[in-house]
């Protein structure tokens, strides 16, 4: 058989065991394997594989992600997310909508302390939800505003996808991080812009909350809100001015919010240990899945498709943007079966070549991969958000979180189209970093 073949008979199997539910992780290092031994030898293939996993397990900006993970843990047991919720609920109430602009607020915080949308959900389930319960909101609407903020935390660094995007392509985590900053404070707006249309529309969907709040409780309010911004300042800060790199910076924010928890004294041993199995298991799962996909991407360059795929592209003549179209529905289409980052690891072998060789830039594409990723959050039927939000709000079926969550997926679609159309909005910072 020619390499070609090869390959695609490779890609078949792989999705054959997927369906079947093997991890993907071993999956992609399992088929990767196979067609090395077939295409090169397996005397070949055994070195690839041990090569590849200790080359990812000793990459040092793999560091990074344990870190963040430690921030968000860290952040939550500091008590910061359910102080970010009551400054916001402060400035916002009197809005349309008042306490789920401020979840989305909270939310987009809480993302500038940790990677994790899972954990963003989790938090501001637990807190915004009752709230909102309270003063007669929606359920719907109530469970969707949670359910899209948590998104947030993939694209306001510090960002996991961002790291392992950075780590699959090879390029700069510190570049990826700060092309995030803005695209995640427009998605934010678009979040607000949809509460506030959607009560407009219907002020029944979220009573307006009773009660004034005077200027000075406002100002006041602002306590709630400097720990989370002076470690942003902190990490982002440090990595846009070339200071520290993002490993570093990474390690300077868990140890101030360490420092903070200590402070406030609320840190236990058991939260302590907590934090620690939850920074070392997400570790260990993006290192098989980075390991996976790194051991499949050198089997797809022995079998040429990659290569072969691009010059076919290049050769049909059509403009770029139909090809990004293109990638952008297999995206949709993906989320609507895997978790986000196994998405990434899985496409990016084939994608990032053809979008190399249609000239866009690797950074804005990281954008849009990332925005992606993000739709998959909250789309069914394997929306990880809603799966989280449903563990905490029991009595709420998924199907009315999947209903609150979808004019927030018409939100991302718009961001999407206007960082395709402007560009600048998340090359423009990383265009004036240092290094």
């Amino acid at each position: 058989m020619n390499p070609i073949t090869v390959g695609i008979l490779g890609s078949i199997m792989l999705l054959v065991l997927l369906f079947l539910g093997m991890p993907i992780a071993f999956v992609m290092m399992f088929v990767g394997f196979l067609g090395i031994g077939y295409l090169a030898s397996f005397s070949a293939a055994l070195p690839v594989v041990a090569n590849t996993v200790y080359e990812t397990a000793s990459y040092y900006p793999y560091t990074i992600i344990p870190l963040f993970i430690l921030m968000g843990a860290f952040a939550g047991s500091a008590g910061i997310t359910a102080k970010l919720y009551q400054s916001f609920d402060k400035w916002f109430r009197r809005l349309p909508g008042g306490l789920g602009i401020a979840t989305i607020a909270a939310c987009a915080c809480f993302g500038a302390l940790s990677g994790s949308s899972v954990a963003a959900a989790a938090a501001m389930g637990t807190i915004a939800i009752p709230e909102m319960r309270r003063f007669k909101y929606d359920p719907a609407l109530a469970v969707g505003v949670v359910a899209a903020g948590g998104t947030l935390s993939f694209m306001i660094p510090p960002s996991l996808g961002f790291v392992v995007y950075g780590m699959l392509t090879e390029q700069s985590i510190g570049k990826l991080l700060v092309s995030g900053i803005i695209p995640g404070a427009v998605l934010a707006l678009a979040f607000v812009s949809v509460i506030i249309i959607k009560v407009k529309l219907n002020p029944d969907l979220a009573p307006v909350t009773p009660g004034s709040i005077s200027r000075r409780e406002k100002i006041r309010a602002f306590g709630g809100v400097w720990e989370t911004l002076l470690v942003f300042l902190i990490v982002m800060g440090g990595i846009y001015l070339g200071y520290v790199n993002p490993t570093e910076a990474g390690a300077i924010g868990a140890m101030a919010l360490l420092l903070i928890v200590l402070g406030k004294m609320k840190l236990t041993w058991k939260s302590l240990s907590a934090a620690l199995l939850e920074a070392a298991r997400i570790s260990i799962l993006v290192l098989f899945l980075v390991a996976g996909a790194n051991v499949f991407s050198y089997f797809l360059a022995l079998s040429t498709i990659p290569t072969s795929v691009s010059s076919w592209l290049a050769a049909l003549g059509v403009s770029p943007y139909l090809v990004l179209v293109i990638i952008v529905v297999i995206y949709l289409v993906l989320g609507c079966f895997l978790d986000a980052i196994s998405m990434m690891v899985l496409t990016m072998p084939v994608i990032f070549p053809v979008i190399k060789a249609l000239g866009f830039d690797p950074l804005w594409f990281g954008v849009i991969c990332v925005i992606m990723m993000e739709a998959g959050l909250i789309t069914p039927p394997v929306g990880l958000n809603v799966y989280t939000l449903a563990g905490v709000v029991k009595d709420v079926p998924m199907t009315t979180i999947f209903r609150g969550a979808y004019p927030f997926l018409f939100a991302i679609f718009v961001v999407t189209f206007f960082i395709t159309v402007f560009p600048s909005i998340c090359l423009y910072l990383p265009s004036l970093m240092g290094r």
